[in-house]
């Protein structure tokens, strides 16, 4: 939760910045430094929304979709109505926080359909950190948190991948195993579709079927992974993160970007995070993205103790690391 933070605060002052206007006002890549204070974006914002909601559900009994829709769905269009939103925040996030707030609608109703963007999954980590739930539940919580806002299949299955990939390097799965374990996941999940969490959410989309839309979405993340891998297999750690893998602007582009961003420095968190800022493309979010997966690598150890201790929202991120690590999923 500290990396993700870090991450996000670190490029948040570098999106929308080609290498060249980022190199000019920072400096050479390897040296960016945190500014004072340590201000996130949205990412930070919404992923700590996505955690309270979760940790709400959890504390009423164990995990189920109407468990966590209700108690994200308030804490996002809580996020969305807040003073401290003035970050950027995302056009669909805003808009289907929108129609959120309007207690008349399902939620499959204000979902946006159409769109994958990274806002889907920037905010996933919580559904991989949190403990006791099946692989099954983790899958459809963070299919669910994303669909919220995001309802393209992609940006579910690229939430889902993000969040298995984030609980696999917290259970101590070496980084250079990662990509073919991401590759049989895909390949295994490639024709489900999660209806006992969705619901009838596919059928606002224009699929035939439930299948067909979700092989959609992951044979979008499965033609990502084969950049991933002509990424790794140039290992060019001073050319663009984004040259290859894709500028992060949608979900599975974000999530292939941010997790090159580790493995090229997988024991160097904090050169790991200063490449992903140093990016022409979202880099806040790919930053944020390649921090989450540092930190479940490495632990809170990984971080400076300087930085971390002034990151905005430290204290309420290190709380939540601290009761998931204590095994404890509830209040």
């Amino acid at each position: 939760m500290t990396g993700l933070a870090l991450g996000d605060a670190l490029g948040f002052p570098t999106e929308f910045h080609t290498i060249a206007m980022i190199e000019a006002n920072f400096g050479p890549w390897r040296g960016i430094e945190l500014y004072r204070p340590a201000v996130v974006s949205d990412d930070t914002q919404m992923t700590l929304a996505f955690a309270r909601g979760l940790t709400a559900a959890l504390a009423e009994g164990p995990l189920t979709p109407r468990r966590l829709a209700g108690p994200v769905r308030r804490e996002f269009v809580a996020w969305s109505r807040s003073p401290e939103n003035n970050r950027a925040p995302g056009r669909t996030c805003m808009e289907a926080c929108e129609l959120l707030g309007d207690e008349g609608l399902r939620w499959q109703q204000a979902s946006r359909i159409h769109s994958k963007g990274c806002g889907a999954n920037m905010r996933v980590a919580p559904a991989a950190l949190v403990p006791g739930l099946t692989e099954r539940s983790r899958a459809g919580a963070a299919q669910l948190q994303a669909a919220l806002t995001h309802g393209h299949p992609t940006g579910l299955a690229a939430s889902d991948l993000t969040a298995y990939t984030t609980r696999l390097l917290a259970e101590g799965a070496r980084p250079a195993e990662l990509p073919a374990l991401l590759r049989g996941y895909v390949a295994a999940n490639r024709s489900y579709y999660h209806e006992h969490w969705l619901g009838d959410l596919w059928t606002y989309s224009q699929d035939p079927t439930p299948t067909h839309f979700a092989n959609r979405g992951w044979d979008e993340c499965a033609q990502v992974l084969d950049r991933l891998d002509d990424a790794l297999a140039a290992h060019d750690v001073e050319a663009d993160p984004c040259a290859v893998t894709g500028a992060g602007w949608v979900a599975e582009e974000a999530f292939a970007t941010g997790l090159l961003c580790f493995l090229l420095f997988p024991e160097e968190p904090v050169t790991a995070l200063r490449r992903a800022a140093c990016s022409s493309g979202d880099s806040d979010s790919i930053a944020c993205l390649t921090g989450a997966f540092a930190g479940a690598h490495l632990g809170a150890g990984a971080w400076p103790e300087e930085w971390a201790a002034r990151i905005e929202y430290g204290e309420e991120l290190r709380a939540l690391g601290g009761l998931w690590d204590a095994g404890e999923s509830g209040r």
